[in-house]
């Protein structure tokens, strides 16, 4: 039997209401809780935004330069990510288990550099995210490109796929060469995206109007980091999109070919997570690279 003594049972403080607070990220709050728990181990609940460190490249470079040993290139840098873009064969082989922040999957695939990019296809189950206990999935979508339906699919099976455990999708919005990189074009692009079910989107920042794309867009987006350029630029990048909306930095090169990599990704932290100007968290940088 039960016990049936209740007269320890008597602070209810009904005079308290229950909580019923907004989850912080746009565009989640009718999320599942599992949902929402795994997007809270990619973007800072306190600030709103992540620092995504994206080390996907060799799916289709290759072990391109910065990437030559992920062990010794990357691992240093994890402890100041708030999650890692990375595919199934490194998070197994190289990065440690102990490593308890998000993991966002690369889930397309297919060509390499030597081919048409757009003609990827889903090359991760469910399955396997459950078992690597990833946050997200991330795919490729070619809008515009001969592939985009194909493209387009690929996401919206996923969003399904990944709703039924709770997994987030990212659509990540490439640009192939023959795509103008406008204002207009990223409206379409993460808007579509959005409207089909991704749960956050990765695209470009561009000089102008970049706050409508943001404001156009229902979920969270986070800018690409792009070609390699210098750091201070690479700040200015970042301090630039997420004054305009954007819910961090999904960065990669800009960080881990930086002459000072362990320095350049807590700058980059600086910029996105207490707004520091971009002149200050250069000057961070130069002096952790200095003590480096």
């Amino acid at each position: 039997m039960a016990d049936e003594d209740t007269t320890q049972a008597k602070d209810f403080q009904a005079d308290v209401p229950a909580p019923n607070d907004p989850f912080f990220l746009k565009g989640s709050n009718n999320l599942d809780w599992g949902l929402k728990n795994r997007l809270a181990n990619i973007f800072d609940p306190s600030s709103g935004r992540t620092v995504m460190l994206a080390f996907d490249h060799g799916y289709f470079l290759g072990p391109t330069s910065g990437l030559e040993r992920v062990d010794l290139d990357i691992v240093p840098l994890t402890p100041y990510a708030d999650t890692l873009m990375l595919t199934r064969g490194i998070l197994r082989t190289v990065i440690p288990p102990t490593y308890t922040r998000g993991i966002v999957l690369r889930a397309s695939g297919g060509p390499s550099i030597l081919r048409e990019l757009s003609d990827e296809q889903l090359a991760v189950s469910i399955e396997e995210a459950v078992r690597l206990n990833v946050a997200a999935l991330a795919v490729q979508v070619f809008i515009g490109s001969e592939h985009e339906t194909q493209s387009i699919h690929n996401m919206t099976r996923l969003v399904d796929l990944g709703n039924q455990y709770g997994i987030a999708t990212l659509a990540v919005t490439a640009v192939g060469k023959e795509m103008a990189r406008t204002p207009q074009y990223f409206r379409l692009a993460t808007r579509m995206c959005a409207e089909l079910g991704a749960t956050y989107i990765k695209t470009y920042y561009v000089e102008d109007e970049f706050e409508t794309v943001t404001a156009g867009c229902p979920v969270p987006i986070v800018i690409a980091g792009g070609k390699k350029i210098p750091e201070l630029d690479a700040l200015e990048l970042a301090y630039k999109a997420v004054q305009e909306g954007a819910a961090g930095v999904d960065m990669g090169r800009n960080i881990f070919q930086a002459d000072h990599p362990v320095a350049m990704i807590q700058a980059v932290r600086k910029v996105v997570h207490e707004d520091v100007k971009p002149a200050e968290a250069f000057e961070l940088y130069q002096t952790l690279g200095r003590e480096g």
